[in-house]
């Protein structure tokens, strides 16, 4: 609703406008304002005197002697004149009243007693000699009324700055629907928000100009700027539950221009059940800017298939395997085995579930997916039904400069816990794979395109029930007898179903950009963007769970699982919007530096190989990638060979062996 200055400063404007069309002169806002208060002061330099004399007769006019009011009448002109000249001599009418201070209290001073002086001199010489009091009192009142109306202006403005502080913030609402009246509503009743709501937002014109509980509605989304500068906006509340991703999206960029909190409504269920209130409303985050749909996973039949089964995550206390750990946990597994080399992580979130999940049957496990005899160890005793391999080496650079690590850890690791879930009747492996896997150009990515093979290639093997010859990796003397089982006893009955998903970069997961983005912010910045066009595709850490979740219920063994992501998203762009989100302005409050592509990177990730093509799912969001032909024996052959070298951490030779494997990898050098 417009304050009464507002409205008086717009109607000032339009009688300005009108005088301005009526002259054909520069007529400006302050000139109005200095002619009304010329008119007023000289009403006070009259009534001032008039009514020190009727003082002066016990507030009887009639008892006022005539030739003291008609000296009084005479002489009014020739004060008022003199006065104003005066006045307008020490500039009374070009100061900015509202910022008054001694400056101004000393010339309305002086002004006073140089007209005083005139008064008293003036209409004695020129009339007759007047009451004492006559001229100690009007003198007085004209002083008070002159710096009275001056003054009246800021002390009004401190009274409602004063106000002002027990609201401390101004609020716009975008949407004018069911949702943001009760919220509006919410905010006036229970307090809760330290602000008021003083203006609305909608796109339907239907509704500009009308008001909701007397807060009106000013205007669509691209009349948010505009109004955040009239009204003095602080926070912006979205409340459009319907609104669909890409819609959000665009609003939410056009108030992340602005400097203003941004908080939004998460969903339609609170609109349905009532719970629109303030404190439902939460920050808006970089993930509200991807503008597409969140994957909805089946995640019933989902959690039908891992009730009652043993299920092994390694890699479990990372990113996506503690999530994956988090969403099985609350769905009655028989046992929950958490296994992880890093065990900072692995305890965290073994507290993390014993504290919300106490009747759970869990196990932490420290080791590494490489070391054969721990991993056998743990499948031989604790026989999973369901595995979800998680553990990983996944930063591109690092692994740039280690690349006999990438191999070793992803590689080995993958073959290693693939062999021993295939050999102790797991029913499902599902391998986290990664878009880098796709025409890869660095040493990670193709590892990842080699775990995928691997998978490819055991599953063809079961299916020509032919398991028996994919060999056994051996990486410590005297593995060789260790695990055996018997003659060919182990083979028997062997009905792994082994899939991939792939997807790509996670918001918020170790080694993403946003926490790294944080932390530059939170230092004052530069913000480091390697290449100003560099895109990726982005999804959230629950939707990369509920892939992986759902590509483990779909299999049927050798599938890569791929995530219909929707549109790549600029890195740049992203480290502006986060920027704003943090409250500053990029290149302004916070530098944006671009440091150069790194080692193995490249501007864009692809979904998929060209030959792979698409096939549906149950799920419109999720496809089936067919899988590239390749010699299956050949591959097998050369896995150990890979080892060999990974092992004796022969960088120079390592990468020339994975070209041989992987025809599509080509490293960052050979793009150059």
């Amino acid at each position: 609703m417009k304050n009464e200055t507002e409205r008086k400063r717009e109607g000032f404007q339009f009688i300005t406008s009108i005088a301005r069309k009526a002259c054909g002169i520069s007529f400006e806002h302050w000139h109005f304002i200095a002619l009304l208060l010329m008119i007023y002061d000289a009403l006070a330099l009259g009534l001032s005197y008039f009514i020190a004399l009727w003082l002066r007769f016990d507030l009887r006019y009639s008892m006022i002697d005539t030739v003291y009011v008609e000296a009084w009448k005479n002489f009014l002109p020739f004060h008022v004149i003199f006065s104003l000249l005066v006045f307008w001599y020490l500039k009374l009418y070009k100061s900015i009243w509202r910022f008054a201070s001694y400056s101004e209290l000393l010339r309305v001073s002086i002004a006073t007693f140089i007209s005083a002086v005139f008064h008293i001199v003036g209409i004695t010489l020129l009339h007759r000699r007047m009451p004492i009091s006559y001229y100690i009192i009007g003198a007085l009142l004209q002083y008070l009324a002159v710096l009275g109306i001056r003054f009246s202006y800021r002390f009004i403005l401190l009274i409602r700055k004063i106000k002002a502080k027990q609201v401390n913030s101004r609020i716009m609402v975008i949407g004018a629907g069911a949702a943001g009246q009760m919220l509006i509503r919410d905010i006036h009743r229970a307090g809760e928000v330290d602000g008021e709501v003083v203006c609305i937002i909608d796109d339907n014109q239907n509704k500009w100009g009308r008001m909701i509980d007397n807060i009106p509605v000013v205007g669509g989304r691209e009349s948010i700027l505009e109004m955040v500068e009239k009204f003095s906006i602080d926070k912006i509340f979205l409340a459009i539950p319907s609104a669909t991703p890409s819609q959000r999206r665009d609003i939410l960029s056009i108030c992340n221009e602005t400097s203003c909190e941004l908080k939004n409504l998460p969903g339609m269920y609170q609109l349905v059940l009532g719970q629109v209130t303030a404190s439902a409303m939460r920050q808006v985050s970089v993930e509200d800017l991807l503008g597409r749909e969140p994957i909805q996973a089946d995640l019933q039949e989902v959690f039908r298939f891992i009730n009652g089964k043993t299920v092994l995550v390694t890699g479990g206390g990372g990113s996506i395997g503690s999530e994956l750990c988090r969403q099985i946990a609350g769905h009655n597994p028989k046992e929950l085995i958490i296994f992880d080399i890093y065990e900072n992580n692995a305890y965290s979130i073994q507290l993390e579930l014993r504290e919300n999940f106490p009747e759970l049957k869990l196990t932490v496990l420290i080791g590494s997916v490489r070391d054969s005899r721990r991993i056998f160890q743990v499948f031989a005793k604790y026989h999973p039904d369901i595995v979800y391999h998680a553990a990983a080496h996944k930063h591109v650079p690092l692994m740039e400069d280690s690349p006999c690590e990438s191999i070793k850890n992803n590689v080995l690791g993958t073959y290693k816990t693939a062999y021993a879930a295939m050999t102790h009747g797991c029913k499902r492996f599902v391998l986290i794979s990664t878009d880098k896997a796709v025409n890869p150009a660095n040493i990670m990515g193709a590892s990842k395109r080699v775990c995928e093979m691997i998978i490819q290639a055991f599953d063809k093997k079961i299916k020509e029930g032919k398991a028996e010859e994919i060999p056994q990796l051996y990486t410590h003397k005297g593995m060789e007898n260790a695990d055996k089982e018997g003659d060919g006893t182990v083979f028997q009955n062997i009905h792994t179903e082994f899939v991939a998903v792939r997807f790509g970069n996670v918001l918020g997961s170790n080694g993403s950009v946003i926490p790294i983005f944080k932390k530059q912010i939170e230092k004052g910045g530069p913000v480091t963007v390697t290449h100003p066009d560099i895109i990726r595709y982005f999804m959230t850490i629950p939707e990369a769970v509920s892939l992986v979740l759902e590509a483990g219920r779909f299999a049927k063994g050798g599938e890569i699982f791929v995530l219909d992501m929707g549109s790549p998203v600029k890195i740049d762009s992203l480290a502006r919007n986060l920027i704003r989100l943090s409250g500053f302005k990029p290149d302004i409050d916070i530098k944006i530096q671009y440091s150069g592509l790194r080692p193995g990177e490249k501007l864009y990730e692809e979904k998929l190989m060209a030959e792979e093509g698409l096939e549906e799912t149950e799920n419109s969001r999720i496809h089936i990638g067919k899988p590239l032909q390749f010699d299956i024996e050949a591959f097998l052959t050369k896995i150990d060979g890979l080892m060999d070298v990974a092992y004796k951490n022969k960088e120079e030779d390592i990468r020339e062996i994975v070209k041989e494997i992987v025809g599509t990898y080509k490293p960052a050098e050979e793009h150059a």
